[in-house]
């Protein structure tokens, strides 16, 4: 069984494979997806639009609705999982402030559609997959913050029975059930509508009352990203994120087991893994490595690649036209305002697909879908095919003196980026001149960038002659692009951190954030050093600052106001919150913004100005604030989804609407050449009258 989305719609499909016969299961305009046979063949759940969960009984073609409610947002891939009886099925439901927790609906036939039931009660946002405990006691499944490790939750249906020790011993004396040999030949496959349901003994009877109090967390020491069981019950199989590296981890789930509490780690490398399932014996584990299909033996713990060759016959007319469709309809399902800013959408899609259509390559295919998107005049919009994967330039941390090379093609060093290959070689000066790498002269119709293609971590050799005439050679390993630029970025951001602290008297200190990504949170906390707490004030500068979504944890730093000081025997008094280890500045802080704080940034603006932190310096913001998310149309493009509208407490739109300050200040051309900052001057001006005393 599978999802087709055809021209009226994504439908379920069941393939007779010995036939070689395709039947269509659902039809109407529903948008069907997640088909998952029950485990004794008779049926086959799916969810429509994400908002029914259906139940076909596959010997008779019979649909019905077994459970209604919020079962994933619009571009949600949610799984629900039957249970080993086949009597029951276990979801994800969104309730209040969009937490997310499993239910479970009832598949009786004689059962009206309702409301599931809920079994978990968590006041968590994220989670990805459930799984259902052989003997249908128990559930597991992944749940988290976004920003939080996810963690492993149980939840038992019934009171948890103990077992023990003695009973296991005791079991070793029991008489063996004689078991019919399996025959020699296997028996012709069936279909699944007309095969057998397998015998078990299994009935599961979820108890509901007091189940809030039988959910634990397990004690994984990893952030879980996905579950699944083992045939035999006793294994869980955790795809799991430790020291940013995911891979596959066993977790026992057996009570009497030696490894119980101790998660083992199966996979050991740097790529994505995904997917992954064990083997019908149990003693393999089938996953994405990469995209590629791997298998890794659970005790050897031995990976193996599975090698799978398809060819994809591809028609450029056919998919061209495929791709611009699923643009559309994308869009038309997610964008964050359902009157389209005003724009008649399908109108657009009428307009544009002609166009499309005479398309030769699909780089203008894409500029013509950017063009109808375009259309829209909302921010966080985007269509970019694959990159290009050219070649690679290394970097050294040099400036060049644009005179020099203007006047006489000479590329004389006018600056050295701190800890950049030059800066670490300790052998490379102001003033010197670069006119060789690799024993390759450079003339005035060099190009560095060319010379230096391909040389990101070898070993290059740079020739230099210094003012006084004199030649030597120094051996640097150049660096990526991106290296290279946050190395200039920390540049900038410590001469801004002397520059307040000069003009202030030493009073303020300077912090900075380039987006609003873990990586700035992180380097946040390490910039509200001790250096920082030392001082009266702190200026908090977000201009240029992209976004991302961490603004809620950087306010929090800033917001959190004393309430408790403590102090050791012989020690200096602390802050109870330092004390405690939660990340608290409580000093008085000014906000520096620009025209460039996009997104996030503004965000984090808005939240700076409601919670009445400080002063707001410098120029309204772009007004670009739409929660984002990316998706992959089947030519590999990446669209942006604006999907989620953000808005102030009052309830106006932040999109499209800068967020003001408080005093403006604005930087005059050429500021930079003079060693000035207007708006970090008005901002210490501001923050200084705050703490009582003006300049």
């Amino acid at each position: 069984a599978y999802v087709s989305a055809r021209e009226n719609g994504q439908h379920i499909y069941l393939f007779d494979v010995a036939a070689g016969t395709e039947t269509a299961l659902t039809t109407g305009a529903g948008l069907d997806l997640s088909p998952a046979f029950s485990p004794d063949g008779a049926s086959l759940l799916y969810l429509r639009d994400r908002r029914e969960l259906h139940v076909i009984t596959l010997a008779t073609r019979a649909d019905r609705v077994v459970a209604t409610g919020a079962f994933g947002d619009a571009i949600d891939r949610p799984q629900p999982v039957w249970s080993p009886d086949s009597r029951w099925i276990a979801l994800f439901a969104i309730g209040e402030k969009q937490f997310t927790n499993v239910s479970l609906a009832p598949v009786a036939p004689d059962a009206t559609p309702a409301v599931t039931q809920p079994v978990s009660f968590l006041a968590n946002t994220y989670a990805n997959t459930i799984a259902w405990s052989r003997d249908g006691s128990y559930l597991l499944f992944d749940t988290s913050q976004r920003t939080e490790t996810s963690q492993l939750a149980r939840v038992d249906l019934a009171l948890r029975t103990p077992r023990f020790r003695e009973a296991a011993f005791l079991d070793l004396f029991s008489q063996p059930v004689r078991t019919t040999p399996a025959p020699a030949t296997p028996a012709p496959a069936t279909p699944a509508s007309a095969s057998a349901a397998p015998a078990t003994s299994v009935r599961v009877t979820p108890e509901f009352a007091d189940i809030r109090q039988r959910l634990s967390l397990l004690p994984t020491g990893l952030s879980v990203g996905a579950v699944t069981i083992s045939p035999d019950g006793k294994t869980a199989l955790l795809t799991a994120t430790s020291a940013g590296q995911t891979n596959l981890y066993t977790w026992s789930l057996d009570e009497l087991g030696r490894d119980t509490g101790v998660a083992r780690q199966l996979t050991s490398t740097a790529s994505s893994k995904s997917d992954a399932q064990f083997s019908p014996d149990g003693k393999d584990v089938y996953f994405l490595d990469g995209g590629r299909i791997a298998a890794i033996s659970v005790e050897r713990r031995e990976t193996r690649a599975v090698n799978v060759t398809a060819e994809y016959p591809l028609d450029f007319n056919v998919e061209k036209m495929e791709v611009f469709r699923e643009a559309w309809g994308l869009l038309r399902d997610n964008f964050f305002d359902p009157d389209f800013n005003g724009v008649n959408w399908s109108a657009l899609r009428d307009a544009y697909a002609p166009r499309v259509a005479g398309a030769a390559t699909a780089e203008e295919m894409r500029r013509i879908v950017r063009l109808m998107i375009g259309e829209l005049n909302a921010s966080h919009l985007g269509f970019t095919g694959p990159g290009s994967g050219g070649p690679v330039v290394g970097r050294l941390g040099l400036s060049f003196d644009r005179a020099a090379y203007e006047t006489a093609g000479r590329l004389t060093i006018s600056a050295i980026t701190p800890l950049s290959p030059a800066a670490i070689a300790r052998e490379i000066a102001v003033g010197d001149t670069l006119v060789a790498v690799d024993g390759q002269p450079l003339t005035r119709r060099s190009n560095l960038d060319e010379v230096l293609a391909n040389t990101i971590d070898r070993r290059v050799t740079l020739t230099l002659t210094t003012a006084a005439g004199g030649t030597r050679s120094v051996v640097v390993k150049p660096v990526t692009q991106a290296t290279d630029k946050g190395l200039l970025y920390r540049q900038w951001v410590e001469a801004n951190r002397a520059y307040v602290l000069k003009r202030s008297g030493g009073r303020i200190g300077y912090v900075h954030m380039i987006d609003m990504g873990q990586s700035s949170l992180d380097q946040l906390y390490v910039d509200l050093d001790t250096e920082n707490h030392a001082r009266d004030g702190v200026l908090v500068d977000i201009r240029n600052n992209n976004g991302g979504f961490v603004n809620a944890y950087a306010i929090d730093a800033i917001a959190r106001q004393p309430y408790l000081r403590m102090s050791l025997r012989g020690l200096p008094t602390a802050p109870a919150r330092t004390v405690l280890g939660q990340r608290a500045l409580e000093k008085p802080t000014a906000l520096v913004v620009n025209q460039h704080s996009l997104s996030d940034a503004e965000d984090f603006t808005e939240g700076y100005r409601t919670l009445k932190l400080g002063p707001i310096v410098g120029e309204p913001t772009a007004g670009w604030i739409i929660y984002t998310w990316n998706v992959r149309t089947v030519d590999g493009t990446t669209l942006r989804l604006p999907r989620m509208r953000i808005t102030a407490v009052d309830g106006t739109d932040m999109e499209r609407h800068s967020r003001p300050v408080d005093i403006e200040a604005t930087r005059p051309m050429g500021e930079t050449l003079q060693e000035k900052d207007s708006q970090l001057d008005a901002a210490i001006r501001a923050l200084l009258a705050r703490m009582g005393r003006a300049e």
